[in-house]
């Protein structure tokens, strides 16, 4: 998502699991999850703590230097400002960084401080060498005033202990005015309830418009003095209501420790107060941090894998643990929230969800998710009904109960399908049938148009053609949807509309191409040409958008007159290269040619070569993939994260498959990357793919076996997974070119 250093293996391996130095478990996952990776160049990733899903992600936040900066946190830096309670974890827009914290030492200072002389505010100076990173676990030593920060969470509420040296001018400010991004706060609210508790509200707009945020603050040690600002102006010592709220709490003589336990709600700070009653009424900080690192062993052991190679165990972990960040929880402990509609919902019956990155995990995190947390994928689906009933449409890019409208499609329609065709139940699947038609039936962003002329004019709508082929993804999947419930009115309906992309296909060029009002294609036409405004594509160029027909795959072959001339044209991807512009998007990267793994629209693309009948070629590209742009260094991602969806398509690929179509339930095989996999698939059932003599060269699969019976298929169904059982790959060196090559074998579009 979207718009708009690198230190030893061995040093990072100790840096992510020296929460106990020294004391290491040779068994425990967590010592191969390294938070850093992705922190560097452009993945954006949130590093500090949090648990799996959880409504918090409290970590340090720099002074924002660039888009590089979008999660508050960037390797290359070496300034904190502070350590706010709430972040975003690989988008490319900035937005959170709510009630930011942060101890210092001095007089009193309400100012952040610069870049180049941080301690002329309240921010300090940090190192890698003095810092640690971890699941559920984040700490660092603040160089200019040797204070020891350390962190920890669970699902509403975070937790920071600060050390102090020896002092009688201990402080910590909490300022409501910061966050990142395009974030900037519209009122905020704070007030001191008692010796030891605060509470506030901050409402802020941005990315999302309108977010509102009370907190609670619990104190370990009484409050001594409590001064209140309005930006740096004081005003109170008890309470204040303005926009750039600022309240500094100073100790008395020789602290040498304090902590608070900052609960959230999206309702009420007497929400947040309950939260943190319930999630931690103690003041034990080693018990509170070994909590939140137990749930991520239970998060992580939903797969174990099996390799000699300790880098790749580093990389999958690390991107296991990335994609369980977001979609984080939106409610109280009790199972109240805020709708869209801003109004409570007061104990509602599933557990409510926010930021859904949809038009980016649609592809590879969500079928994920099918796999590996079925019941959460049920309150996702009921998080998104609920929206719908409170906004009248599904989710586009849902941020804290706000809709962003952010990216092109209604991509929360492939997710809620998936989940009704591959029969996961626990939700009310005539109100998803009615969401989904009625989403797709909106006159917003060209649907007008499409509705009416089954094409999208270029000259009428902006990246019309993305528009409409991501619209035809939508459509196909809700006719499977359809199918599914015997709706045949509604699957003739949108199995139609799923063929709407025939009309932006060129087959003198090969290229997918907008057109105009008058019929004709848009000229000039330049396939490599890629901008931001007046443009046919959405962060991408023709190269990159002729594939996305992820449900009609075997049509698309047709336009291009076969498998021979499909396949040769599919091999140009990888090889052609070209000028795409000056105002390019920064998301085209990760580049193979013209293919572009560090941004999603492409990342089901090098599978399409299983479709006609090449599987190898789906070997070679997929593991090329894997092994340039998927690194255990901080620089080890292509791309923004985008909530998880670089991190889902290493996950699923690692398997061996990945599932093309995001709604019909087959996965289509790649290549395995461990010698081992073994997938809890929930039931007290297991999925396990085994890949005998694989190696760096042994690549291709030569022979396949399903609970050892000979498996001449080039794909493998969601039921066969979920039943669970053994999936046997043997490979090689070269291609097996007999392999899966069979019009029979080839995986199916329904």
């Amino acid at each position: 998502m979207k718009r708009i250093m690198i230190v030893s293996a061995a040093l990072l391996f100790l840096a992510s699991c020296a929460t106990n130095p020294g004391s290491v478990n040779k068994d425990d996952v967590l010592q191969y999850v390294d938070p850093y990776i992705g922190s560097a160049a452009h993945g954006h990733v949130f590093v500090g703590a949090s648990v799996p899903f959880g409504a918090v992600q409290v970590g340090p936040t720099n002074i924002t230097q660039g888009w590089d900066w979008c999660s508050g946190y960037n390797y290359s830096d070496s300034v904190v400002r502070g350590f706010s309670q709430l972040h975003l974890s690989g988008t490319g827009i900035g937005d959170l960084g709510d009630v930011l914290m942060m101890p210092y030492l001095g007089p009193l200072r309400t100012m952040t401080g610069t870049q180049q002389d941080p301690t002329s505010g309240y921010s300090a100076h940090y190192s890698h060498a003095n810092e640690q990173v971890a699941p559920g676990y984040y700490s660092v030593k603040l160089s200019d005033n040797d204070i020891q920060v350390q962190i920890t969470a669970s699902q509403r509420v975070a937790y920071q202990k600060y050390d102090f040296p020896g002092t009688d001018s201990a402080r910590v400010i909490i300022d409501l005015e910061q966050g990142i991004g395009w974030d900037a706060p519209v009122k905020t609210h704070i007030a001191r309830l008692n010796d030891t508790t605060l509470v506030g509200y901050r409402f802020s707009k941005g990315w999302a418009n309108d977010q509102r945020l009370w907190f609670a603050i619990r104190s370990s040690e009484p409050i001594n003095r409590w001064d209140v600002f309005d930006s740096s102006a004081f005003k109170s010592n008890n309470s204040l209501t303005a926009v750039r709220t600022k309240g500094i709490i100073s100790y008395g003589k020789d602290l040498k420790s304090v902590s608070f336990k900052i609960g959230i709600s999206p309702v009420s700070s007497e929400g947040a107060i309950a939260n943190i009653d319930a999630e931690i009424p103690h003041w034990d900080f080693e018990a509170a941090k070994e909590n939140a690192q137990d749930s991520w062993r239970k998060a992580l052991a939903k797969i174990k894998i099996e390799t000699p190679d300790t880098a790749k165990k580093r990389v999958f972990y690390t991107a296991l643990y990335h994609s369980m960040i977001d979609p984080a929880l939106f409610n109280d402990h009790d199972g109240s929230y805020r709708g869209t509609d801003k109004k409570v919902y007061e104990k509602a019956d599933f557990q409510n969800y926010s930021v859904f990155s949809l038009w980016d995990t649609y592809r590879a995190l969500n079928p994920l998710y099918t796999l590996i947390e079925r019941d959460r994928v049920v309150d996702f689906v009921k998080s998104m009904l609920a929206i719908y009933q409170q906004q009248g449409k599904l989710p586009v890019w849902h941020l804290m109960g706000n809709e962003t409208n952010c990216m092109v499609g209604y991509s929360a329609a492939p997710v809620i399908a998936d989940a009704i065709v591959k029969g996961i139940d626990g939700f009310d699947t005539d109100l998803a049938m009615e969401a989904l038609v009625k989403t797709a039936n909106t006159d917003e962003f060209g649907l007008n148009y499409l509705k009416k002329l089954g094409y999208i004019p270029a000259d009428k709508e902006n990246e019309a053609v993305s528009k409409a082929l991501e619209y035809a993804v939508d459509d196909g999947s809700i006719a499977l949807a359809a199918k599914k419930l015997g709706k045949q009115d509604i699957y003739d309906t949108f199995s139609k509309r799923a063929q709407y992309y025939k009309r932006y296909f060129d087959s003198t060029t090969g290229f997918m191409r907008g057109v105009m009002s008058d019929g004709h294609f848009r000229t000039p036409f330049n396939p490599f040409q890629s901008v931001h405004r007046e443009n046919d594509y959405t962060e991408g160029n023709a190269w990159q958008y002729i594939w996305l027909v992820p449900q009609d795959v075997h049509g698309l072959i047709g336009l291009f007159g076969g498998d021979a001339a499909f396949a040769k044209k599919l091999d140009s991807l990888f090889i052609v290269k070209g000028d795409m512009g000056a105002e390019a998007s920064p998301d085209i990267s990760g580049l193979i040619g013209m293919y572009a793994q560090g941004n999603e629209p492409e990342h089901h693309v090098p599978y399409l070569y299983d479709y006609a009948g090449q599987p190898w070629k789906a070997a070679e590209k997929v593991n090329e993939i894997a092994t340039k742009f998927y690194t255990d260094k901080p620089d080890g991602l292509c791309g923004n994260d985008d909530c998880g969806e670089m991190s889902g398509w290493y996950v699923l690929s690692s398997l061996g498959f990945y599932q093309v179509n995001p709604a019909n339930g087959i996965f289509v095989f790649g290549t395995p990357f461990f010698d081992k996999a073994t997938v809890d698939v929930g039931g007290g059932k297991s999925f396990t793919v085994i890949a005998r003599e694989l190696t760096g060269k042994n690549i291709y699969i030569q022979a396949v076996k399903l609970n050892g019976k000979p498996y001449a298929k080039s794909y493998i169904t969601y039921k066969d997974i979920i039943s669970g059982g053994t999936l046997e790959f043997t490979m090689g060196a070269t291609p097996n070119k007999d392999f899966g090559t069979a019009p029979s074998d080839r995986p199916k579009d329904q």
